[in-house]
């Protein structure tokens, strides 16, 4: 084997190992939290979020027979560079939930507890409704101390306990039903 052969396979192998690499880390978090905003109204703070939420070919499939779709958003509010046994100042996990009803043909997205949600002509929109999170409260300004620097953390992951109990033991077996983000971290701004 000459040696320019020889640079092209080791670089072809990179390349293909890289691409595997790129492409099974994007397989581990479907659910992606794109961007925080925070912002100080009457000594209250609010949250906005956009979340990217890329669901597996089997959850949509199940959707679209019917099967509501959970997710829980865990918010924190912590110190910077606070120690893993600090307590948080918030720590709250809102849950929402997206279906499909097959008599109207729409979806719809609606917040747990409570049945009634916005109404979708199509999936797509829906899906992008259930990731966009405005006005959320947090805390009180007067709950931080001036000194301190602070961040909002957030994690999403869909509810493999909400879904029906025949799909279960499918759910905790395939990786198709593993659907979560990372822990997103942002900081606390006014």
């Amino acid at each position: 084997m000459t040696p320019g052969r020889a640079t092209g396979l080791r670089l072809s192998l990179a390349l293909g190992l890289l691409l595997v690499l790129i492409s099974s880390a994007m397989a581990k978090d479907p659910f992606r939290v794109e961007q925080i905003q925070t912002r100080l109204d009457g000594g209250v703070y609010y949250l906005n979020a956009s979340i990217d939420y890329r669901f597996s070919d089997e959850a949509l499939e199940a959707l679209d027979n019917g099967v509501p779709l959970t997710i829980v958003t865990h918010i924190q509010v912590r110190r910077v560079n606070a120690w893993l046994w600090e307590d948080s100042l918030l720590d709250l996990q809102l849950r929402h939930a997206i279906r499909y009803k097959p008599l109207s043909a729409r979806y719809e997205v609606y917040r747990i507890p409570g049945d009634h949600g916005r109404g979708f002509e199509t999936r797509e929109a829906a899906i992008r409704a259930l990731g966009a999170f405005t006005d959320q409260p947090l805390l009180n300004q007067d709950e931080l101390e001036p000194e301190q620097e602070y961040e909002v953390q957030i994690q999403v992951a869909l509810d493999i306990e909400e879904l029906p109990l025949p799909l279960r033991p499918q759910a905790y077996l395939t990786r198709a039903w593993k659907l979560s983000s990372k822990w997103s971290k942002w900081p606390l701004t006014p």
